[in-house]
Protein backbone atom coordinates (compact mmCIF):
# COMPACT_ATOMS: atom_id res chain seq x y z
CA UNK A 1 0.00 0.00 0.00
CA UNK A 2 2.69 2.49 1.00
CA UNK A 3 4.75 1.73 -2.10
CA UNK A 4 1.71 2.15 -4.37
CA UNK A 5 0.91 5.48 -2.72
CA UNK A 6 4.46 6.76 -3.30
CA UNK A 7 4.29 5.66 -6.93
CA UNK A 8 0.98 7.48 -7.31
CA UNK A 9 2.44 10.64 -5.78
CA UNK A 10 5.42 10.51 -8.12
CA UNK A 11 3.12 10.15 -11.12
CA UNK A 12 0.96 13.06 -9.97
CA UNK A 13 4.04 15.20 -9.37
CA UNK A 14 4.89 14.76 -13.05
CA UNK A 15 1.55 16.18 -14.20
CA UNK A 16 1.36 19.90 -14.91
CA UNK A 17 0.14 21.91 -11.95
CA UNK A 18 -0.04 19.05 -9.46
CA UNK A 19 3.49 19.00 -8.02
CA UNK A 20 2.37 20.76 -4.81
CA UNK A 21 -1.21 19.53 -4.66
CA UNK A 22 -2.73 18.20 -1.46
CA UNK A 23 -3.76 14.56 -1.49
CA UNK A 24 -6.20 12.84 0.86
CA UNK A 25 -8.37 9.70 0.75
CA UNK A 26 -11.72 10.10 -0.99
CA UNK A 27 -14.66 7.69 -0.91
CA UNK A 28 -13.95 4.05 -0.18
CA UNK A 29 -14.54 1.17 -2.58
CA UNK A 30 -15.44 -2.50 -2.28
CA UNK A 31 -12.89 -3.44 -4.96
CA UNK A 32 -9.10 -3.22 -5.02
CA UNK A 33 -9.32 0.35 -6.32
CA UNK A 34 -8.50 3.31 -4.09
CA UNK A 35 -9.49 6.94 -4.66
CA UNK A 36 -7.83 10.16 -3.53
CA UNK A 37 -8.98 13.76 -3.74
CA UNK A 38 -6.25 15.97 -5.19
CA UNK A 39 -6.60 19.66 -4.34
CA UNK A 40 -4.77 22.63 -5.81
CA UNK A 41 -5.32 26.35 -5.24
CA UNK A 42 -7.84 26.42 -8.08
CA UNK A 43 -9.41 23.01 -8.47
CA UNK A 44 -9.86 19.49 -7.14
CA UNK A 45 -9.49 16.18 -8.94
CA UNK A 46 -9.85 12.49 -8.16
CA UNK A 47 -6.89 10.15 -8.52
CA UNK A 48 -7.65 6.46 -9.00
CA UNK A 49 -5.21 3.76 -7.96
CA UNK A 50 -6.27 0.52 -9.68
CA UNK A 51 -3.54 -2.16 -9.50
CA UNK A 52 -3.26 -3.49 -13.07
CA UNK A 53 -2.99 -7.10 -11.94
CA UNK A 54 -6.36 -6.70 -10.21
CA UNK A 55 -8.34 -4.15 -12.24
CA UNK A 56 -8.93 -3.47 -15.95
CA UNK A 57 -8.51 0.28 -16.19
CA UNK A 58 -8.68 0.23 -19.99
CA UNK A 59 -12.31 -0.87 -19.71
CA UNK A 60 -13.02 2.01 -17.32
CA UNK A 61 -11.63 4.49 -19.85
CA UNK A 62 -13.53 2.93 -22.74
CA UNK A 63 -16.90 2.97 -20.96
CA UNK A 64 -16.31 6.46 -19.56
CA UNK A 65 -15.84 7.79 -23.10
CA UNK A 66 -18.92 5.90 -24.32
CA UNK A 67 -21.15 7.15 -21.49
CA UNK A 68 -19.93 10.74 -21.84
CA UNK A 69 -20.73 10.61 -25.56
CA UNK A 70 -24.34 9.85 -24.57
CA UNK A 71 -24.50 12.95 -22.36
CA UNK A 72 -24.25 10.99 -19.11
CA UNK A 73 -22.41 12.71 -16.28
CA UNK A 74 -19.43 10.45 -15.65
CA UNK A 75 -15.95 11.69 -14.68
CA UNK A 76 -13.79 12.91 -17.54
CA UNK A 77 -10.51 11.01 -17.74
CA UNK A 78 -7.91 13.80 -17.63
CA UNK A 79 -4.73 11.70 -17.55
CA UNK A 80 -3.93 8.01 -17.40
CA UNK A 81 -1.08 5.59 -16.91
CA UNK A 82 -2.68 2.22 -17.55
CA UNK A 83 0.59 0.37 -17.14
CA UNK A 84 0.77 1.44 -13.51
CA UNK A 85 -2.99 1.58 -13.03
CA UNK A 86 -3.22 5.31 -12.26
CA UNK A 87 -5.80 7.79 -13.54
CA UNK A 88 -6.60 11.44 -12.91
CA UNK A 89 -10.34 12.08 -13.10
CA UNK A 90 -12.72 14.99 -12.96
CA UNK A 91 -14.04 15.47 -9.42
CA UNK A 92 -17.85 15.28 -9.47
CA UNK A 93 -18.05 16.30 -5.83
CA UNK A 94 -18.78 14.62 -2.49
CA UNK A 95 -22.61 14.51 -2.44
CA UNK A 96 -23.50 10.83 -2.63
CA UNK A 97 -27.16 9.91 -3.11
CA UNK A 98 -26.77 7.77 0.02
CA UNK A 99 -26.14 10.89 2.11
CA UNK A 100 -28.57 13.26 0.37
CA UNK A 101 -31.69 11.14 -0.11
CA UNK A 102 -34.68 11.94 2.09
CA UNK A 103 -38.35 11.02 1.96
CA UNK A 104 -39.03 14.52 0.63
CA UNK A 105 -36.48 14.65 -2.21
CA UNK A 106 -36.46 10.97 -3.23
CA UNK A 107 -38.96 11.38 -6.10
CA UNK A 108 -36.83 14.11 -7.68
CA UNK A 109 -33.48 12.39 -7.20
CA UNK A 110 -34.77 9.03 -8.41
CA UNK A 111 -36.39 10.69 -11.43
CA UNK A 112 -32.93 11.95 -12.41
CA UNK A 113 -31.35 8.54 -11.78
CA UNK A 114 -34.03 6.68 -13.71
CA UNK A 115 -33.75 9.04 -16.68
CA UNK A 116 -30.00 8.41 -16.82
CA UNK A 117 -30.58 4.67 -16.48
CA UNK A 118 -32.94 4.72 -19.44
CA UNK A 119 -30.19 6.29 -21.55
CA UNK A 120 -27.79 3.53 -20.49
CA UNK A 121 -30.31 0.84 -21.38
CA UNK A 122 -31.54 2.33 -24.64
CA UNK A 123 -28.25 3.64 -26.01
CA UNK A 124 -25.39 2.28 -23.90
CA UNK A 125 -22.53 0.27 -25.41
CA UNK A 126 -22.91 -3.48 -25.81
CA UNK A 127 -20.11 -4.53 -28.11
CA UNK A 128 -17.18 -6.02 -26.23
CA UNK A 129 -19.01 -6.24 -22.89
CA UNK A 130 -19.26 -9.57 -21.04
CA UNK A 131 -22.65 -11.28 -21.26
CA UNK A 132 -24.62 -12.03 -18.10
CA UNK A 133 -25.25 -15.65 -19.09
CA UNK A 134 -26.50 -18.54 -16.97
CA UNK A 135 -23.03 -19.55 -15.76
CA UNK A 136 -22.27 -15.95 -14.77
CA UNK A 137 -25.53 -15.62 -12.80
CA UNK A 138 -25.08 -18.94 -11.02
CA UNK A 139 -21.44 -18.20 -10.22
CA UNK A 140 -22.51 -14.99 -8.50
CA UNK A 141 -25.10 -16.72 -6.36
CA UNK A 142 -22.54 -19.31 -5.30
CA UNK A 143 -20.75 -16.45 -3.50
CA UNK A 144 -23.67 -16.53 -1.04
CA UNK A 145 -23.16 -20.23 -0.36
CA UNK A 146 -19.35 -20.11 -0.25
CA UNK A 147 -18.65 -16.89 1.60
CA UNK A 148 -21.69 -16.11 3.73
CA UNK A 149 -22.95 -19.56 4.64
CA UNK A 150 -19.71 -21.54 4.76
CA UNK A 151 -16.88 -19.08 5.41
CA UNK A 152 -18.69 -16.51 7.58
CA UNK A 153 -21.41 -18.50 9.35
CA UNK A 154 -19.68 -21.89 9.34
CA UNK A 155 -22.83 -23.63 8.10
CA UNK A 156 -22.80 -27.18 6.79
CA UNK A 157 -25.82 -27.70 4.57
CA UNK A 158 -27.88 -30.85 4.52
CA UNK A 159 -28.49 -32.51 1.13
CA UNK A 160 -32.04 -31.13 1.20
CA UNK A 161 -30.79 -27.60 1.85
CA UNK A 162 -28.23 -27.87 -0.94
CA UNK A 163 -30.96 -29.03 -3.32
CA UNK A 164 -33.16 -26.15 -2.19
CA UNK A 165 -30.47 -23.62 -3.04
CA UNK A 166 -29.67 -25.30 -6.35
CA UNK A 167 -33.31 -25.16 -7.40
CA UNK A 168 -33.75 -21.54 -6.34
CA UNK A 169 -30.57 -20.43 -8.07
CA UNK A 170 -31.67 -22.15 -11.29
CA UNK A 171 -35.08 -20.49 -11.14
CA UNK A 172 -33.61 -17.03 -10.53
CA UNK A 173 -31.13 -17.41 -13.39
CA UNK A 174 -33.89 -18.53 -15.77
CA UNK A 175 -35.98 -15.47 -14.88
CA UNK A 176 -33.04 -13.15 -15.57
CA UNK A 177 -32.44 -14.72 -18.97
CA UNK A 178 -36.11 -14.28 -20.00
CA UNK A 179 -35.75 -10.53 -19.89
CA UNK A 180 -34.71 -8.06 -22.62
CA UNK A 181 -30.93 -7.81 -22.51
CA UNK A 182 -29.45 -4.31 -22.31
CA UNK A 183 -26.31 -2.47 -21.25
CA UNK A 184 -26.11 -2.98 -17.47
CA UNK A 185 -24.06 -0.65 -15.26
CA UNK A 186 -24.06 -3.43 -12.62
CA UNK A 187 -23.56 -1.25 -9.51
CA UNK A 188 -26.23 1.40 -10.01
CA UNK A 189 -27.10 2.42 -6.45
CA UNK A 190 -26.86 5.19 -3.88
CA UNK A 191 -23.12 4.80 -3.22
CA UNK A 192 -22.27 5.25 -6.90
CA UNK A 193 -24.57 8.16 -7.76
CA UNK A 194 -23.82 11.79 -6.93
CA UNK A 195 -26.00 14.87 -6.69
CA UNK A 196 -24.25 17.22 -9.11
CA UNK A 197 -24.75 20.22 -11.30
CA UNK A 198 -26.79 19.44 -14.40
CA UNK A 199 -26.87 16.80 -15.68
CA UNK A 200 -27.44 14.95 -12.44
CA UNK A 201 -26.69 12.36 -11.25
CA UNK A 202 -22.97 11.92 -11.49
CA UNK A 203 -22.34 8.25 -12.20
CA UNK A 204 -19.40 6.28 -10.79
CA UNK A 205 -18.08 2.70 -10.75
CA UNK A 206 -19.30 1.67 -14.20
CA UNK A 207 -16.26 -0.33 -15.27
CA UNK A 208 -17.91 -3.71 -14.59
CA UNK A 209 -20.68 -3.10 -17.13
CA UNK A 210 -22.15 -6.13 -18.89
CA UNK A 211 -24.96 -7.01 -21.27
CA UNK A 212 -27.72 -8.37 -19.09
CA UNK A 213 -31.31 -8.23 -17.75
CA UNK A 214 -33.31 -5.03 -18.04
CA UNK A 215 -34.33 -5.06 -14.36
CA UNK A 216 -30.86 -5.53 -12.89
CA UNK A 217 -29.86 -1.87 -12.47
CA UNK A 218 -33.43 -0.90 -11.65
CA UNK A 219 -33.62 -3.23 -8.66
CA UNK A 220 -30.09 -2.27 -7.61
CA UNK A 221 -31.29 1.31 -7.34
CA UNK A 222 -34.76 0.85 -5.85
CA UNK A 223 -34.01 -2.07 -3.51
CA UNK A 224 -30.69 -0.65 -2.48
CA UNK A 225 -28.48 -2.69 -0.14
CA UNK A 226 -27.62 0.50 1.77
CA UNK A 227 -31.06 2.01 2.38
CA UNK A 228 -34.66 0.84 2.14
CA UNK A 229 -37.90 2.50 1.04
CA UNK A 230 -41.55 1.61 1.72
CA UNK A 231 -42.68 -1.07 -0.71
CA UNK A 232 -45.49 1.09 -2.09
CA UNK A 233 -42.99 3.75 -3.22
CA UNK A 234 -40.75 1.13 -4.77
CA UNK A 235 -43.68 -0.29 -6.74
CA UNK A 236 -44.69 3.20 -7.92
CA UNK A 237 -41.18 3.98 -9.12
CA UNK A 238 -40.96 0.58 -10.83
CA UNK A 239 -44.26 1.06 -12.68
CA UNK A 240 -43.23 4.55 -13.75
CA UNK A 241 -39.93 3.29 -15.06
CA UNK A 242 -41.55 0.49 -17.01
CA UNK A 243 -43.79 3.00 -18.75
CA UNK A 244 -40.73 5.03 -19.77
CA UNK A 245 -38.99 1.87 -20.94
CA UNK A 246 -42.03 0.97 -23.06
CA UNK A 247 -42.04 4.38 -24.74
CA UNK A 248 -38.31 4.10 -25.42
CA UNK A 249 -38.51 0.61 -26.90
CA UNK A 250 -36.41 -0.94 -24.13
CA UNK A 251 -39.34 -3.20 -23.21
CA UNK A 252 -42.50 -4.17 -25.08
CA UNK A 253 -46.16 -4.27 -24.15
CA UNK A 254 -46.14 -8.06 -23.84
CA UNK A 255 -43.54 -7.70 -21.04
CA UNK A 256 -45.85 -5.66 -18.80
CA UNK A 257 -47.42 -8.56 -16.91
CA UNK A 258 -44.07 -10.26 -16.25
CA UNK A 259 -42.11 -7.11 -15.39
CA UNK A 260 -42.90 -7.07 -11.63
CA UNK A 261 -41.88 -10.74 -11.32
CA UNK A 262 -38.67 -10.09 -13.26
CA UNK A 263 -37.92 -7.17 -10.95
CA UNK A 264 -38.56 -9.20 -7.79
CA UNK A 265 -36.57 -12.26 -8.81
CA UNK A 266 -33.70 -10.21 -10.21
CA UNK A 267 -33.47 -8.52 -6.85
CA UNK A 268 -33.25 -11.87 -5.11
CA UNK A 269 -30.36 -12.92 -7.35
CA UNK A 270 -28.54 -9.67 -6.69
CA UNK A 271 -29.17 -9.67 -2.94
CA UNK A 272 -27.96 -13.24 -2.50
CA UNK A 273 -24.80 -12.32 -4.36
CA UNK A 274 -24.35 -9.03 -2.50
CA UNK A 275 -24.69 -10.62 0.93
CA UNK A 276 -22.00 -13.11 -0.05
CA UNK A 277 -19.76 -10.33 -1.31
CA UNK A 278 -20.18 -8.40 1.94
CA UNK A 279 -19.08 -11.48 3.87
CA UNK A 280 -16.15 -11.99 1.49
CA UNK A 281 -15.03 -8.39 1.94
CA UNK A 282 -14.78 -9.09 5.66
CA UNK A 283 -13.35 -12.60 5.63
CA UNK A 284 -10.90 -12.22 2.73
CA UNK A 285 -10.15 -8.49 2.61
CA UNK A 286 -10.58 -7.39 6.22
CA UNK A 287 -13.26 -4.80 5.37
CA UNK A 288 -15.83 -4.73 8.17
CA UNK A 289 -18.00 -1.84 6.99
CA UNK A 290 -20.37 -3.91 4.89
CA UNK A 291 -21.38 -6.49 7.53
CA UNK A 292 -24.09 -4.22 8.89
CA UNK A 293 -25.77 -4.17 5.47
CA UNK A 294 -26.25 -7.95 5.24
CA UNK A 295 -29.46 -8.14 7.34
CA UNK A 296 -31.15 -5.48 5.19
CA UNK A 297 -29.97 -7.18 2.02
CA UNK A 298 -31.24 -10.60 3.08
CA UNK A 299 -34.43 -9.03 4.39
CA UNK A 300 -35.36 -8.26 0.80
CA UNK A 301 -34.94 -11.95 -0.04
CA UNK A 302 -37.26 -13.01 2.78
CA UNK A 303 -39.89 -10.40 1.94
CA UNK A 304 -39.97 -11.11 -1.79
CA UNK A 305 -39.90 -14.90 -1.44
CA UNK A 306 -43.13 -14.76 0.59
CA UNK A 307 -44.97 -13.68 -2.56
CA UNK A 308 -43.81 -16.58 -4.73
CA UNK A 309 -44.80 -20.14 -3.76
CA UNK A 310 -41.84 -21.61 -5.64
CA UNK A 311 -39.44 -19.51 -3.52
CA UNK A 312 -41.09 -19.75 -0.09
CA UNK A 313 -38.62 -22.47 0.85
CA UNK A 314 -35.67 -20.19 0.12
CA UNK A 315 -37.24 -17.40 2.18
CA UNK A 316 -37.79 -19.77 5.07
CA UNK A 317 -34.21 -21.02 4.89
CA UNK A 318 -32.86 -17.47 5.04
CA UNK A 319 -35.18 -16.34 7.84
CA UNK A 320 -34.90 -19.47 9.99
CA UNK A 321 -31.36 -20.67 9.38
CA UNK A 322 -29.29 -17.74 8.16
CA UNK A 323 -30.51 -14.55 9.82
CA UNK A 324 -30.46 -15.93 13.40
CA UNK A 325 -26.84 -17.05 12.98
CA UNK A 326 -25.98 -13.72 11.45
CA UNK A 327 -27.58 -11.80 14.33
CA UNK A 328 -25.51 -13.78 16.82
CA UNK A 329 -22.32 -12.57 15.12
CA UNK A 330 -23.22 -8.89 14.76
Amino acid sequence: MAQRFEQLKQWLDGLAGLAKAQIEPATGDASFRRYFRITTDRQSYIAMDAPPEREDSAKFVRIAHAFRALGLHVPEVLAENLGQGFMLLEDLGPRLYLDDLTAENADRLYADALAALLVIQACGPREGLPVYDRDFLLREMEIFREWLLAAHLGMQLSPAESDLLDGAFSLLAASALEQPQVCVHRDYHSRNLLVTRSPSPGILDFQDAVVGPVTYDLVSLLRDCYLAWPEERVRDWTRGYHQLALHSGVTREEHTERFPRWFDLMGMQRHLKASGIFARLYRRDGKTGYLKDIPRTLGYVVDVAAGYPELVGLGGFVSERVLPRLSALL
